[in-house]
């Protein structure tokens, strides 16, 4: 979809306002060329004597009236037509946010977080304008043009009106030249930006990070360095814009020293009346607006096509996963099967503006091959292996992030896309290796996936999580605004309620990735031991725990080891010790190393 299609189609399904204010804009223009025809006549009754008195304040308040008229107009056209306008812009901003919240991590992978938030901000106002101002500017100049032209040759004199004409096409040249170089100016603004933004993003999510290495020194440089690129880029595409005012000046002038010149000789020969000059430079005056209006509808159709070019691919874009599944889940849901389940990531693509021919992007990397498993209603798998073996991204398939290459996952008989994407993810509570906390209260991210909660059931989910006496410490309790990611908390803590939200939802399906990875033996065990009585009030939940504990998944009725995406072990905890493969060197390791601390 062109930007021009995107336009007509808001117009269409917005057409009263958008008439509305073009209707106040034709009564607007034929007021405006009409009031130095009578300004004229009003001109030429004084030098003949013909008005005097109450004639001549009759004249006089009809001029008052008309310019009240365009006042009133000129104020109602606004209201209307930015009324719509923004419109546009909400509009472009929900779909942006929808179709951005429907991609998968693979779209995210190859998009800067900085510049879809530049999308939403910049481009959607530059189009914005470019459906707003730009459009019904280029009418009411067009308009203008046309009712002042019409009156300057054919109310007034053709002679003078087709003379004074003359530097207009060499004008049109200019704008032609200025439009092109505006449109490039504006794409590298909109680009340069995005790129400041993304560091802003990054600076202040990392800034911790940056003070403890003591780079916060060139991070500034690097911020000052972008801003000034992004301002001289601004700067360039204003200049290119201000160039139209000359053009218009340079034109206008030409055509006025033209017409007073022609204009004097045609009084001199008594072939056209001083009124009639006055008017026709009056009427020559009014083309300052319409010329202006062709500049400044070029400058945003311009900047609106720049950050169309941005914005469109990306509401575009296909999702990277197919939603087209209509299935609900049946509750309980079943059993969890995986067949010869193989995947692998895309290829690393090289860094935008890094792209080189004689290097190619880096091969797919085999995450997972031939893993199968069988996880009935109420069991406990765990997840265990060395760094890199594919514990994430099995939870991964699971929760529809990626689809498999190889194989196929079902859950109660049917395959995963047989079911709707949102249905799938709502019966799944899923506690990430690095949870995510909103900045808000510790009750609203404990309480997300059920907001409907009472404060007795976020303290019970918080007590299972063994988070609660933390909590109540904190300086208003259950109250206590996080911050953004949560930075208020400890990592630990950060967990722990991470846990006790996927706890409150419910979810017939819980995946811990190791979650308790930030809390000390004591905690948890202290959370296993919940999970284990919460099993037994619903035998019906399936757990999936992914540790480098084997601690944490020594109760699991099935333990699946693997390495380098291949399942090189299987079974319970016992039966691996007796097979003395990785699981039991693991283990006494651990068991050792546990030892060694409590010493």
């Amino acid at each position: 979809m062109t930007l021009t299609q995107l336009i007509a189609g808001f117009v269409r399904r917005h057409w009263p306002a958008y008439l509305a204010s073009a209707l106040m804009l034709a009564g607007i223009a034929v007021l405006t060329v009409w009031i130095p025809r009578q300004v004229g006549a009003v001109v030429d009754g004084l030098v003949a004597g013909r008005l005097q008195g109450q004639d001549l304040l009759g004249e006089l308040g009809l001029l008052v009236g008309a310019g009240a008229a365009i006042s009133l107009m000129r104020v109602g056209w606004r209201i209307a037509l930015f009324g719509a306008a923004y419109k546009l812009g909400r509009q472009l901003r929900l779909q942006l946010y929808e179709r951005l919240s429907l991609q998968g991590p693979s779209f995210f992978q190859a998009k800067r977080t900085g510049d879809l938030m530049a999308l939403a901000t910049n481009d959607v106002d530059a189009v914005e304008l470019a459906a707003g101002e730009a459009l019904l500017a280029a009418f009411d100049g067009t308009l203008t043009l046309l009712l002042v032209l019409s009156m300057m040759t054919l109310g007034v004199d053709w002679r003078l009106g087709l003379a004074a004409l003359l530097p207009f096409p060499l004008m049109a040249l200019a704008f032609w030249f200025i439009s092109e170089r505006v449109h490039q100016a504006w794409k590298s603004s909109l680009d340069r930006f995005s790129l400041m933004n993304q560091h802003v993003q990054e600076g202040l999510a990392g800034v911790r990070t940056l003070r403890a290495l003591g780079l916060l020194p060139r991070s500034s440089a690097q911020f000052a360095s972008l801003a000034d690129s992004a301002g001289e880029a601004s700067y360039q595409a204003q200049r290119w814009e201000a160039a139209y005012e000359p053009a218009v000046g340079m034109s206008l002038t030409a055509a006025m020293t033209i017409a007073l010149g022609l204009g004097g000789w045609l009084v001199a020969s008594e072939e056209l009346s001083i009124g009639q000059l006055t008017a026709f430079t009056m009427y020559l005056g009014q083309l300052i607006w319409p010329m202006f209006a062709a500049g400044w509808v070029l400058s945003l159709l311009e900047r609106g096509r720049a950050a169309w070019g941005r914005l469109g691919p990306v509401l575009a874009a296909p999702l990277t996963l197919d939603d087209a599944g209509r299935a609900e889940l049946p509750q309980p849901p079943g059993a969890l099967v995986l067949e010869e389940v193989g995947f692998s990531y895309p290829p690393t693509a090289p860094a935008e503006g890094e792209s080189d021919p004689a290097k190619p992007a880096k091969p797919a990397r085999a995450a997972l091959a031939g893993v199968s498993l069988s996880l009935a209603p109420g069991q406990t798998l765990g997840l265990v292996g060395p760094t890199g073996a594919g514990k994430s991204s099995l939870l991964r398939l699971l929760l529809r992030q990626h689809e498999p290459d190889a194989g196929h996952i079902s859950l109660g008989g049917r395959v995963l896309p047989e079911y709707r994407l949102e249905a799938l993810r709502a019966a799944i509570a899923w506690v990430p290796q690095e949870p995510f906390l909103f900045s808000a209260s510790v009750a609203e991210n404990i309480a997300l996936a059920r907001p409907g909660a009472t404060r007795e059931q976020i303290e019970q989910a918080a007590r299972l999580a063994a988070v609660h006496e933390d909590i109540l410490r904190l300086p208003q309790g259950y109250e206590t605004v996080v911050g953004e990611r949560g930075v208020t908390l400890s990592g630990g803590q950060r967990q722990r309620v991470a846990i006790a939200r996927a706890l409150l939802s419910e979810a017939p399906i819980l995946l811990l990735d190791d979650a308790l990875s930030a809390v000390d033996t004591g905690t948890e065990t202290q959370i296993l031991a919940h999970l284990r009585a919460l099993r037994r009030e619903r035998p019906e939940r399936c757990v999936i725990i992914v540790s480098h504990r084997l601690s944490a998944v020594m109760e699991a009725d099935q333990i699946l080891v693997l390495r380098q995406g291949h399942v090189a072990e299987r079974g319970t905890h016992e039966s691996l010790l007796a097979a003395a493969g990785w699981y039991a060197t693991q283990w006494r390791y651990q068991q050792l190393e546990a030892s060694l601390d409590a010493a």
